[in-house]
């Protein structure tokens, strides 16, 4: 598999050293907009064989997400996307891969532990729902995240709404002022590769589901494998289908 890296960062660093583990070659690595015009005049596409199967890996910065889906399905290139907090788009995006039949394999974490405690927090809402347990989420990740709260916090957060009727919404902690709103704390301090923790609490006792990633390794290496499972489909994929494959 050829494979472009949307974004050079320290994640498009590690998905490199995966992908190359796995057996793969690294078409290109694409970091600004000059390295986007550099590509186009390269003559790799022009050049390439359609019975090769390329994808590309983004990993970039929300502002950037949404632009790079974009040019990649103006290519026919289909895209795994981990950058988070462009979600304001998806109506567009998916309205754009269906319509076009381009693929695209999105997910706000990557981590096959985390999209397990992903399955364990939906039957932990449900289950505390009856027996008056209060909910909280708490986010610890790096000085240098842009996005506040995490888009697995979010994602969390969500999962609890959609699966507790004592809940109608998320805010961070500090706005949060009312009974029936999912309070989130989000902590930005030192080097954390991400940890999350979801408590129920009662008079009685507290539940606690906690993930704490120890590097991006496991970031990177779900990352490539989507894009391995992506290679042949059109459409918009998660990380639930490829569990459950």
């Amino acid at each position: 598999m050829k494979i472009i890296l949307l974004g050079y960062g320290k994640m498009g660093h590690e998905v490199e050293k995966i992908a190359l583990q796995r057996g793969h070659e690294i078409l290109a690595k694409i970091d600004n907009e000059n390295d986007w015009n550099s590509f186009r005049n390269s003559g790799i596409l022009e050049s390439w064989n359609s019975g090769e199967p390329i994808v590309a890996i983004e990993f970039s910065t929300p502002a950037t997400a949404f632009d790079n889906i974009k040019r990649c399905f103006d290519m026919n290139i289909p895209v795994v996307c981990g950058t988070t907090a462009w979600y304001q788009h998806f109506d567009e995006i998916k309205e754009r891969c269906e319509k076009d039949k381009q693929a695209l394999f999105y997910a706000p974490n990557f981590s096959i532990g985390m999209n397990i405690m992903f399955m364990l927090n939906q039957q932990l809402a449900k289950i505390t729902e009856k027996y008056d347990y209060k909910l909280s989420l708490t986010e610890t990740h790096h000085i240098h995240k842009l996005d506040k709260p995490s888009g697995t916090a979010v994602k969390l957060a969500n999962d609890i709404v959609d699966n507790n009727k004592n809940y109608d919404s998320w805010k961070l902690s500090e706005e949060c002022t009312m009974q029936n709103v999912l309070p989130i704390e989000a902590i930005r301090e030192g080097e954390y590769f991400g940890i999350h923790e979801v408590k129920a609490e009662s008079s009685c006792d507290i539940i606690s589901l906690r993930h704490e990633a120890f590097s991006r390794e496991g970031f990177a290496t779900g990352a490539v494998i989507a894009a391995e499972f992506l290679i042949g489909k059109k459409g918009l994929f998660t990380m639930n289908d490829l569990l459950n494959c």
